[in-house]
């Protein structure tokens, strides 16, 4: 069941909204309260959620509700990475939370948070035992990121690509599944902590790992996940046939559908971080996609209670 639209991903993060062309974020802002509106209208109780930010930066939250833009948003998600990106360590995840709380009254989700086997699969058992420690009960939402290692041919979506150096190839060894899907150590760790921490798991356009996905998360005993549905990819061949057969797969799992990724023809500049053209056609697009699966949304409001610090 879909129990939350998210509008974006990372929008303070360059790899995913283009801050050169939108500087002070008034587009995002505009791009935002449009589709959150035209989900609302589509329906009213699936609760809104702004794209996780990265980095944690109750400035950039500030900036949001000052111009409006978090009137028609239900949830303020975040995402972090202390052990492979963030200038913090993994001990401040209760104060990060506590940055975000101290700038709204909204629940704050943990959309994602992970660590990378780029030096040693021990440093990803580690810190996954540590971040459910610090997380469960002071978040309704921990999405831990993520099932699988992202295939090296994909490619990560970020800014600089491999002039990053190690920063980059951290992205290729995020999952609890190497690439050819066989297990590493911190797999067996997570399951001891489900249902209490759910998944994030992007598939790619006619991702073969679909079926496989949806038979381990049972295993684990996963209840709820994030995964997104592209803009960009409406446009390929046969893409609603792809939309229907993913969420179809996924329609026993409570899911955060994000919505995101300009289309090249349809930025301002040719890029999936490009502010659109035409904010109403990104906003169209949510709501769609609301309505084709308005069915497997789940009844009521999926917050949760606000935790305690």
């Amino acid at each position: 069941m879909i129990e939350a639209a998210m509008i974006w991903n990372e929008p303070n993060n360059k790899s995913h909204w283009d801050p050169e062309i939108d500087p002070g974020w008034s587009l995002f802002a505009d791009t935002l309260d449009c589709a959150a509106r035209a989900v609302k209208a589509e329906a009213p109780h699936l609760p809104t959620v702004l794209g996780g930010i990265s980095p944690i930066d109750p400035t950039f939250i500030r900036l949001l509700d000052g111009k409006g833009a978090l009137d028609h948003v239900d949830v303020v998600a975040v995402h972090g990475f202390p052990l492979d990106w963030n200038l913090w360590q993994i001990g401040e995840w209760p104060g990060k939370l506590a940055e975000i709380r101290a700038v709204t009254d909204k629940p704050i989700w943990v959309t994602e948070v992970g660590v990378s086997t780029f030096g040693a699969e021990e440093v990803q058992v580690f810190g996954l035992d540590r971040t459910a420690e610090l997380l469960v009960g002071r978040a309704p939402r921990i999405h831990w990121y993520s099932l699988y290692d992202l295939p090296q041919a994909w490619g990560a979506t970020t800014r600089h690509r491999e002039a990053e150096g190690s920063s980059y190839y951290r992205h290729f060894f995020m999952g609890l599944l190497r690439e050819d899907g066989t297990p590493k150590p911190a797999l067996e760790h997570f399951a001891r902590h489900t249902p209490a921490l759910g998944l994030c798991q992007w598939f790619h356009y006619q991702d073969h790992r679909l079926d496989e996905a949806v038979d381990w998360m049972r295993r684990l005993g996963v209840t709820y996940l994030r995964t997104g549905l592209s803009w960009a990819d409406s446009f390929r061949p046969n893409a609603l046939d792809w939309f229907d057969r993913q969420m179809e797969a996924l329609a026993e799992f409570d899911v955060t559908v994000t919505f995101c990724f300009t289309p090249e023809h349809r930025g301002i500049a040719p890029h999936h971080t490009s502010p659109p053209q035409v904010k109403e056609e990104f906003a169209e697009f949510c709501a769609a996609m609301v309505r084709r699966y308005a069915g497997m949304i789940r009844p009521g409001p999926a917050l949760g209670p606000r935790p305690a610090i």
